[in-house]
């Protein structure tokens, strides 16, 4: 099993594991391997080294970034975990009522079902009506990867 370092285009860093470079290959290729945050299939792998163990411990976060600077690198990790956390605490919050968002979100705004938060899939159109009749709601988009179970 070969742990990759991956990248999106929108340059979220990820891992995957993959039986070899080949299996990656492959997998990218037919569009199998998004990126965990955005959904992005536009995924490369980055330039990694092999981890050594020579009794000597590094000090975390003083690798560079892609522009040399560790500080910039630990702050986008740090965004990037701390994003994942939040959509988790939001999927594990909310009921998935899919397609029938705007259905659900009138009957619980005018009193026919039980108020609960839920999330699910809206059309633009669906969602401006629903906010020109004074219901709240936030267009969040939630990434391919996080449709399932998650690891």
């Amino acid at each position: 099993m070969k742990v990759l370092n991956l990248q999106c285009a929108h340059q979220h860093g990820f891992e995957g594991w993959f039986a070899s470079d080949e299996d990656f290959l492959a997998q990218r290729d037919r569009g199998l391997i998004g990126c965990p945050v955005c959904g992005d299939t536009g995924v490369v792998q980055l330039p990694s080294a092999p981890r050594l163990n020579l009794g000597v411990r590094a000090e975390p976060g003083n690798g560079p970034s892609r522009d040399g600077s560790p500080v910039q690198a630990q702050a986008a990790h740090a965004a990037q975990a701390l994003w994942l956390r939040r959509m988790r605490q939001v999927l594990d919050s909310t009921e998935d009522v899919g397609v029938r968002f705007a259905e659900e979100a009138r009957r619980m705004h005018y009193g026919e079902a039980q108020e609960r938060n839920i999330r699910g899939k809206a059309s633009r159109d669906e969602t401006e009506a629903l906010l020109e009749e004074g219901i709240p709601v936030l267009p969040l988009p939630i990434p391919e990867a996080f449709e399932g179970p998650i690891q």
